[in-house]
């Protein structure tokens, strides 16, 4: 990704922004208006901090230990404290892009004016994001409500000079060594700032952000591989007509018929379901595909909308509203986020199921209308495809596991005080696997009807199947032929289908898909 500057205002960001930061080398400033509102919110603080009433947040302690007022001159500890006790994360280490994206999310509320922090802990946290500091961030540690805690600690930790982050190189260090090699300096807490550092849905936003990325690539890809199974099976393409889908005018529905349809112009493997065997309908994983995929487009568009509205909010408690009051509030529950990871995790499941089923529907000579078993050279010296499905369907059985939505559950916490909570990290951390794993699945249907448009001697594909034949053959992925070692075939299907280089060929032809 090309080098540029994201600047960050007061009224939120954009997902494009959060993936150039988390996944690019997008270099962050804060706006001077920014700047403006977040020294006017912290005149705010400052003026509660100096009276005798106590404030949550600002002379209180947290949680269930809100009753406690805490005098002047142990709030800077009080901050510390919070952010050292909070950083007990377990586990493996989170992906380096989700930290990215976490800090940069956080950074984003804390720039909206409504968190009552000082200018230097926005430009500190800007500061670690540009010199490529990412903090060690754990697996375990969020319940997804009052924030991602732990997670959102850890990098707080950072901040102040503490714990441990990795550097540009990739190696681990003390943060506070990598801070001074950048010329940064750590710094030191006052009232609100710890809270207001780990009091966010950014995480499990973040991860959201990423995942509706990859999945819109990945729906068009299974709208490619659907139409690929379905030449190789020699089904009809007139289920694909778009007056068919008019009377049912789900939109992600009418997409993936039109793009399947566009994949299909000018096949000579289509129509063939009347000829030696005649077929009056094509099964439901081949007739079905785009009442399937179209349903996990909708319900990727309403989780774009979810993602959109976390983006232009600012999520802490208590916030500095804009009349001066400072209220307490729950806004940092992360049922919102939480509800729609797990509906992604549903619709990538039941997406990657269809596509098993295609697949093995390719390898079985008594429903693949004449290809041979298993797709082999020599079946019985040659196994083909067969454990290749096994793999795909271990795949597929993992997601529907990871289907079982996290938002059903909650673990009360803080001696009943935070008794109702969201596992909206927990969603989010499932559907990563998820996704991983809906490309791995599509990868491997797309090996299969590639081999099997491959052996349908004398009849001619599409011209986009015809491109997507030739690209995946160069991308070193073989075609029909004695066994061989197929693990690096998967390998190379599974890169081709990520890099876009599969959407790439298609359109090569087709033009712009959905």
């Amino acid at each position: 990704m090309d080098m540029h500057t994201v600047v960050v205002g007061t009224s939120g960001t954009t997902a494009d922004d959060v993936i150039a930061v988390a996944r690019g080398t997008a270099r962050i400033e804060i706006s001077e208006a920014a700047l403006d509102a977040i020294s006017a919110a912290r005149r705010v603080i400052d003026d509660l901090a100096a009276k005798p009433e106590p404030v949550y947040g600002v002379s209180t302690g947290f949680g269930a230990l809100a009753v406690r007022h805490i005098s002047p001159e142990l709030r800077a500890q009080l901050q510390r404290n919070i952010v050292r006790s909070h950083a007990a994360g377990m586990g493996a280490r989170v992906e380096r892009e989700v930290v990215r994206a976490l800090m940069f999310l956080r950074l984003k509320t804390l720039a909206s004016g409504r968190t009552g922090v000082r200018p230097v802990v926005v430009e500190t946290m800007a500061a670690l994001l540009n010199a490529g500091i990412t903090p060690v961030v754990h697996e375990y540690g969020s319940l997804g409500c009052s924030g991602d805690l732990a997670p959102l600690s850890h990098c707080a930790l950072a901040l102040m000079g503490e714990g441990e982050a990795e550097g540009p190189d990739r190696t681990v260090r003390p943060a506070a060594e990598l801070l001074a090699e950048h010329g940064i300096e750590p710094v030191e807490l006052r009232e609100k700032e710890g809270l207001a550092l780990l009091n966010g849905t950014d995480g499990m936003l973040g991860m959201l952000i990423m995942a509706c990325a990859d999945l819109a690539r990945l729906f068009t890809v299974a709208d490619v591989t659907a139409a690929l199974s379905l030449e190789a099976l020699l089904g009809t393409d007139r289920v694909l007509a778009p007056e068919l889908h008019a009377i049912r005018p789900h939109p992600g529905q009418a997409a993936s018929a039109a793009n399947m349809l566009r994949v299909l112009a000018g096949s000579g493997l289509t129509g063939h379901h009347q000829d030696d065997a005649p077929r009056v309908q094509d099964a439901y994983s081949i007739r079905c595909a785009p009442q399937v995929a179209g349903a996990g487009r909708d319900t990727l568009a309403h989780a774009r909308l979810v993602a959109e509205r976390e983006l232009a909010s600012a999520v802490d408690n208590p916030v500095v509203l804009p009349d001066g009051r400072v209220e307490s509030n729950g806004n940092f529950h992360g049922a919102p986020v939480a509800y729609v990871l797990d509906f992604l995790a549903i619709a990538a499941a039941d997406l990657a199921s269809i596509a098993e089923r295609r697949t093995d529907r390719l390898l079985d000579k008594n429903r693949s209308h004449g290809l041979p078993p298993f797709l082999a050279g020599d079946p019985g010296v040659d196994s083909g495809l067969m454990i290749a499905q096994y793999t795909q369907a271990a795949l597929v059985s993992e997601m529907k596991r990871l289907a079982v939505p996290a938002s059903v559950d909650s673990i009360p916490s803080s001696a009943m005080q935070e008794d109702h909570v969201s596992m909206g990290w927990s969603a989010a951390r499932k559907l990563r696997t998820a996704v991983d794993s809906l490309a791995r699945v599509l990868a491997v249907e797309l090996v299969a009807a590639t081999r099997g448009i491959e052996l349908r001697q004398g009849l001619e594909p599409a011209p986009a199947s015809r491109a997507v034949l030739t690209a995946v053959r160069r991308a070193g992925v073989e075609g029909p032929g004695a066994d061989r070692y197929l693990a690096p075939d998967l390998a190379a299907a599974d890169a081709f289908v990520r890099s876009g280089e599969l959407i790439e060929a298609v359109e090569s032809v087709t033009g712009s898909l959905d």
